[in-house]
């Protein structure tokens, strides 16, 4: 197995003589969360501008200057040189390349959320040009950096398994949070987004390359939109939880996740796409208004939704293991759940702790990270912000080696999705290209 760059991150910090200078580009859900750890640690970071068209979201983001968009960044950028040493681009899925791209021209460093686009070669025409200007550049396959991900590559490095002969992956997003991101919400759509697998499930190709530090050559993939469906609506129901007289009975129910939501959680993420003028218990007024007037309300059996909301894909990996990739809808909303089968032991993982058995003396281990998130409101356990320090201190050190998820590892990944994609519509056995 080729030698990881997570011994470089678990290595002391060096210090830079000032902070890292970050902008911002796209101030949503996940550039929040991405600029949360900036303002945590001001030593190692500053968040020295913005740039969105959304005047909350700009406010929200604490940045010391902001932009109304990228191109007056750029514009400024042009005027007064460069403003910051990297710039995180966190917009929509379908609004990464150009100013990726503009950005990287100008010379930022940049860290994009993925997926990097949704089309193969506007993938490809993103990656060739930011390797063509040499910036360092970050994808935030956020998987690649948490703790349960060094423990699972250690475990594989170690030889205990013996030889690798294949792998169980599920993904289990969840009822709920199927129904909100992926029903109701912003990738609800391929036209809007892009395909599941690519939206939801790249993490999870790009992870089970990188834990067994092999390529997927060849996928085959089965699935589709089965259950979020109007046929499938219940008698009676109607167009929005708000006014259905069978909500109570519907495990779907918008009344059913955002109240109790609001009530324990205020104003956090799932309620934020809601509403962002909802806290707490009190702002219940608030939250019905919104139900009642926006998507998030609606009945889930009757959306324009078209996203398969279950997939499997197996895959051929380099050297001959297969492996198996399962997105589902119909879980409880946790950790990916993971098996390595090995010639000498096989390990089971839960993304808090691993086991592992070991056929030669018969003996079983469990080694845990302890308790972390497993969504983007709980950080990824523990990705989210790991990203955002390698990302920073790759800039500080400038060493690239922190950086884990660079262009061309990503791009495997995203061509992985896109060739499962082909064979789920069209039947077929896809090889996955090189580049």
């Amino acid at each position: 197995m080729p030698e990881t760059p997570s011994a470089a991150a678990r290595a002391p910090h060096p210090r830079a003589d000032r902070p890292v200078r970050i902008a911002l580009v796209g101030a949503g859900n996940r550039g929040l969360t991405y600029a949360s750890w900036i303002h945590q640690n001001p030593d190692r970071a500053r968040l020295v501008a913005v740039a969105d068209p959304d005047e909350g979201a700009r406010a929200a983001s604490r940045a010391e200057t902001a932009f109304a968009g990228w191109r007056e960044f750029l514009a400024a950028t042009a005027r007064d040189g460069r403003l910051a040493d990297g710039v995180i681009v966190a917009t929509q899925d379908r609004d990464h390349v150009e100013p990726v791209l503009a950005l990287a021209r100008a010379g930022y460093a940049v860290m994009t959320e993925k997926p990097l686009a949704p089309t193969e070669e506007e993938c490809r025409t993103l990656v060739t040009g930011v390797e063509a200007t040499g910036v360092p550049f970050a994808v935030c396959h956020v998987l690649r950096y948490t703790p349960y991900t060094d423990l699972v590559r250690e475990v594989v490095g170690s030889g205990v398994l013996g030889t690798l002969t294949g792998v169980e992956h599920l993904e289990p997003v969840g009822w709920w949070h199927f129904a909100h991101s992926y029903v109701r919400g912003p990738w609800r759509r391929e036209d809007l987004s892009s395909p599941m697998i690519l939206a939801k499930s790249s993490h999870d190709l790009d992870w089970i390359a990188y834990v067994t530090g092999r390529r997927i050559e060849t996928v085959v993939s089965f699935g589709g939109l089965t259950h979020f469906r109007p046929e499938n609506a219940p008698a009676g129901s109607t167009d929005s939880c708000l006014t259905c007289p069978v909500e109570k009975g519907c495990p779907y129910s918008a009344a059913k996740l955002y109240y109790p939501a609001l009530r324990t959680g205020g104003g956090a993420w799932p309620v934020s796409h809601v509403t962002s003028a909802a806290h707490g218990p009190d702002d219940e007024p608030v939250l019905t208004e919104a139900l009642r007037t926006g998507r998030y309300g609606r009945c889930v059996y009757r959306c324009d939704n078209d996203v398969a909301d279950h997939q499997v894909v197996a895959m051929r990996l380099a050297g001959g293991p297969t492996a198996t990739l399962t997105m589902s809808a119909f879980t409880e909303q946790t950790h990916r759940q993971t098996r390595l089968f090995g010639s000498h032991g096989w390990l089971r993982g839960d993304g808090e702790r691993v086991t592992v058995h070991d056929f030669r003396d018969d003996s079983v281990t469990v080694r845990g990270t302890g308790p972390s998130g497993s969504n983007a409101a709980d950080g990824h356990g523990g990705g989210d912000t790991a990203l955002t320090e390698a990302f920073v201190t790759a800039l500080a050190t400038g060493d690239r080696r922190y950086i884990r998820s660079g262009p061309a590892e990503s791009l495997g990944s995203h061509l992985a999705a896109f060739a499962a994609e082909r064979s789920r519509r069209d039947g077929t056995v896809e090889t996955v290209p090189l580049r």
